[in-house]
């Protein structure tokens, strides 16, 4: 029996949730929100990310992010660095580093716990399905 849209779109939020609610006590700890490691991590990857460009990659609004990395400079995760023009860029300072490099390990282990029923083969292919439905043309050559 084929499933319906309702119900795999479900599943999809339910899996979404689960993660959230595992990632967030995951890094409790270390004294940052999911929010907050996940703009860690995308300083990371993307160094020369404007704020804007931050808050797309994090689903943030401009403003929101603004906030957020105000907050994150006064609590020493993250610095504002000048850039030409009236552009900011934010840089990672060694306490953010930590704690994001911490919290790579422990996303790691809470994604590896939870898809640890599928097999290498099923995981490619959910991964290539999602990728599909959210339209990466990775997906499409895999």
């Amino acid at each position: 029996m084929a499933r319906s849209v309702q119900e795999v779109g479900l599943f999809v939020k339910r899996v979404q949730h689960r993660h959230h609610r595992a990632l967030t006590a995951a890094l409790a700890d270390l004294g940052v929100s999911l929010v907050q490691w996940d703009a860690l991590r995308h300083l990371h990857q993307n160094p020369d990310a404007s704020l804007h460009d931050l808050a797309q990659l994090t689903f943030q609004t401009d403003q929101s992010f603004g906030t957020l990395a105000a907050r994150m400079v006064d609590r020493g995760l993250i610095e504002r660095v000048p850039a030409p023009g009236r552009a900011v860029r934010h840089s990672i300072t060694d306490k953010g580093e930590a704690i994001r490099s911490e919290g790579h390990r422990r996303v790691t282990a809470v994604f590896e716990r939870s898809l640890a029923g599928l097999t290498t083969d099923q995981l490619d292919q959910l991964g290539t399905l999602l990728a599909l439905v959210l339209g990466e043309e990775r997906a499409l050559s895999a």
